[in-house]
């Protein structure tokens, strides 16, 4: 069984908690505001748009009907499907969950299947690839009446699904499995003050700006693949 997954957390470092969470699956949508105790900073609320008075009446998320359903599900007859899902696995490990199942990471397998893309955020595919066009009819589908805003778990798990669909038109799910575990070479950097430029372009102008990149710690894994690749050519 397929299950999609969403969070949001206060903050991205690694000691930050998760605060909401929506799983779609089969005829069912969850979502729920968690509270562990651990206050939202502004700019996360910023970003997410959660609050402290939002999580106030909030359960703890081992008490939460998402912990339940994911330890329920929790084998390798089924799959969690995410964007972003090292930072989304994390967080699950960081609250006594280690998913055993199968993953498919939604932006990995894009940056394999559609390297063109100039970014890979959720919600710029969800514009990019035109996903927008079937969101009435999964909320439809699924009795939602609310608009879908990025960043709103509710929102983001159902855009998952259909960024799912979409890459189902250009792969099996077994080889989804596959490519959500292999490094990816990306050609361009995804942000900092060369954004949207190819590095092979900006280490014959810049060297010395990839390499510090490299040298940050929370650099996502594939882009740090792809510096070390461009930068050791290079030598």
């Amino acid at each position: 069984m397929l299950i999609f997954l969403d969070l949001q957390t206060t903050g991205i470092a690694s000691e930050d908690v998760i605060c909401a969470i929506s799983l779609l699956y089969e005829a069912e949508l969850v979502a729920e505001f968690i509270n562990e105790g651990k206050k939202i900073p502004a700019l996360a609320s910023s970003i997410h748009n959660i609050t402290n008075e939002m999580i106030a009446e909030g359960k703890p998320f081992k008490e939460s009907k998402a912990f339940e359903i994911l330890q329920n599900y929790n084998s390798d007859e089924h799959t969690l499907v995410m964007h972003n899902a090292s930072f989304f696995l994390e967080k699950l490990l960081l609250h006594s969950l280690p998913w055993q199942g199968a993953i498919i990471d939604t932006s990995r397998v894009c940056k394999h299947l559609i390297p063109e893309c100039e970014f890979f955020s959720l919600n710029f595919l969800r514009y990019e690839l035109q996903l927008y066009r079937e969101e009435e009819r999964l909320k439809r589908e699924y009795s939602i009446e609310y608009p879908l805003v990025a960043h709103d778990v509710r929102s983001d798990v159902i855009i998952t699904k259909l960024l799912f669909a979409y890459l189902q038109e250009m792969a099996t799910v077994e080889k989804m499995q596959e490519l959500s575990f292999s490094k990816v070479l990306l050609e361009k950097l995804p942000f900092g003050k060369y954004q949207g430029k190819y590095i092979e372009e900006i280490l014959q102008i810049d060297s010395k700006y990839l390499q510090w990149m490299l040298q940050l710690d929370d650099l996502d894994e594939d882009l740090r693949y792809s510096l070390k690749y461009y930068l050791e050519g290079a030598i």
